[in-house]
């Protein structure tokens, strides 16, 4: 871990330098090329111009040429990220609206239980759909079990929050009645209370 951060460190001051010595590059050669010629003259620099001229002017295009080069990756790479965060959220919002009743009973156990993380088995098929779909995402941490199998935590995404309210999952208005926690308890995900025991054994 030591060395990934000395070496972008290192690599960020390289780029730094870089960058700096491209600015400076274009700074020199626009002088020279745009300064009066009274100037250029006064400071001595009047023949190294006329007779360098051409190498600086391309020093000039390639420090422009770098710069503009930037500007047009980081346009490209906005663009990339937009389209990804569109495309996320288009596919949230057709999955919460064909939600099967596995998948509802998984989203319930976050608010039922209170919780933003929840520890849940990587192999279960609504787990699975939910994250494919972009509205699970898993943190890590995980663990095996002999029985269970593997394990993670996982938490309700930022883009699926904005579109998982009571009436998608299903969940009373106000204080469930007996009879409505009853109904939730019963609909449950079945490895929910497995989850529950190996945590406690585990402490």
């Amino acid at each position: 871990m030591m060395k990934i951060k000395v070496g972008s460190i290192k690599l960020l001051n390289s780029k730094r330098f870089f960058v700096s010595s491209m600015s400076w590059l274009i700074v020199a050669c626009a002088s020279l090329l745009f300064a009066p010629k009274d100037l250029l003259a006064f400071l001595s620099l009047d023949q190294l111009v006329h007779q360098y001229g051409q190498f600086i002017g391309l020093g000039l295009i390639m420090g422009v040429a770098y710069f503009l080069s930037q500007i047009f990756a980081f346009i490209v790479d906005e663009a990339i990220v937009y389209l990804r965060q569109k495309r996320t959220v288009e596919t949230i919002d057709a999955k919460v609206k064909l939600l099967d009743p596995a998948e509802r009973a998984l989203l319930r156990e976050f608010f039922l239980q209170g919780q933003t993380i929840l520890t849940l088995p990587q192999n279960e098929l609504a787990v699975k759909n939910l994250v494919n779909t972009s509205i699970l995402e898993m943190l890590g941490n995980e663990r095996h079990y002999a029985i269970q199998g593997p394990t993670a935590e996982y938490k309700i995404s930022m883009q699926a929050r904005n579109y998982l309210n009571r009436d998608v999952l299903r969940l009373p208005a106000g204080e469930p009645s007996a009879e409505e926690m009853s109904h939730l308890i019963k609909t449950r995900p079945h490895f929910i209370n497995g989850l529950i025991q190996s945590r406690k054994h585990a402490v």
